[in-house]
């Protein structure tokens, strides 16, 4: 369907964009010019917009997300104990 398809190629982009970032990251940490570096970083701040833009759309489309990421996502406490519980209430 149409919504497959738009949700696989938003899937895409957010795979692509979190690539992005870490192309950045290990660029900045080896870049010895501070001006090329600035520009990097603010090249990397664009692609952390695109992420977050693409899984907010992600999110919003598709409910057990959503669901899961709301019981995981800034919360305090255990990563991994804060992600068993949000599969659970999923279930």
């Amino acid at each position: 369907s149409q919504e497959v398809r738009t949700f696989a190629r938003m899937l895409t982009s957010l795979t692509e964009e979190a690539e992005a970032i870490g192309w950045y990251e290990q660029r900045m940490s080896l870049e010895k010019d501070k001006e090329a570096k600035a520009i990097m970083a603010n090249a990397q701040k664009e692609e952390f917009k695109h992420f977050a833009m693409d899984l907010e759309f992600l999110l919003r489309k598709n409910e057990t997300w959503r669901d899961v990421m709301k019981n995981i996502l800034f919360r305090e406490g255990n990563i991994v104990e804060n992600g068993e519980a949000a599969e659970k209430k999923v279930d």
